[in-house]
């Protein structure tokens, strides 16, 4: 697939090192996407990067990515400015089984820049297109100032259960303060009619999961975003290969059911 021209509409800075790009497409209808999914976004004279959809698609066929500069690709990303250019390829990937939260407690639990990806399910949920019985959004984040799309939490908080966490807290901080396993503990659902859905650091889902499996929430019905080492999104150059499944192409979101016994092995 040769990569479309896209232009940059808006830019905004989460936190340093940390931006969301808004990008249109001249001329043209762009594709739709599944929550979940992802485009290559190419830096010209650079290279790639694997960056998750953030946002649902605007009428005008905007497309939205959350972008943290840590790599070559991705610190070239960060120098552009409204007017400029990149290339995009996709959508890639298998995203997120919507389907199964109908009539179901929804758990949306996000560490980090794992917020990202969950947004346009958050939107969904918000606009009440899922059929779930309930949605809580459980977000965990280093410092305060590290929380991603912090206006937004707010306003989510009126329609969904939003319960915030952070490592690092300040005096201002009215939420909780540690390692966001421990509000999910103290959360009473009843986990056989639950789905989650978890994007994060590796550590952190994996606490997650233990705390989903003891309140009851069946491994089927855990679906997680396995966001890493994705460079050709086709499957073809192996650099993602995980087991039997190649993230770009199997993945990125699994379900829990299904690679259980690679999520087991910590340096695989």
């Amino acid at each position: 697939m040769i990569p479309s021209v896209f232009q940059v509409v808006h830019r905004y800075v989460e936190y340093p090192g940390t931006f969301t790009l808004h990008l249109a497409k001249p001329r043209q209808s762009t594709e739709g996407f599944q929550p979940g999914q992802f485009n290559m976004l190419y830096a010209f004279g650079t290279g790639e990067s694997a960056i998750s959809f953030s946002d649902l698609a605007n009428d005008d066929g905007t497309l939205v990515h959350t972008i943290r500069a840590q790599g070559s690709v991705t610190q070239a990303l960060e120098r552009l400015r409204e007017g400029d250019s990149l290339g995009i390829r996709g959508p890639f990937g298998r995203g997120w089984p919507l389907e199964v939260s109908q009539g179901k407690n929804l758990l949306i639990i996000a560490g980090g820049l794992g917020l990202a990806p969950l947004r346009p399910v958050i939107y969904q949920a918000q606009r009440d297109l899922l059929g779930a019985h309930k949605t809580y959004l459980f977000y965990g984040a280093r410092r305060v100032s590290e929380l991603l799309y912090r206006t937004e939490l707010q306003q989510w908080s009126r329609s969904l259960e939003v319960v915030m966490s952070v490592d690092y807290g300040d005096n201002n901080w009215p939420g909780h303060i540690g390692v966001i396993t421990d509000p999910l503990q103290a959360t009473g659902i009843d986990g056989a009619n639950s789905v989650a859905f978890l994007c994060g650091p590796e550590i952190m889902m994996r606490f997650c999961i233990q705390v989903l499996l003891r309140k009851g929430v069946p491994e089927s019905a855990i679906y997680l975003s396995m966001e890493r080492n994705m460079k050709c999104a086709t499957g073809l150059c192996g650099h993602c290969q995980w087991g039997p499944n190649f993230i770009c192409k199997d993945g990125p979101v699994f379900c829990y059911r299904d690679i259980r016994t690679w999520f087991q092995i910590h340096s695989l």
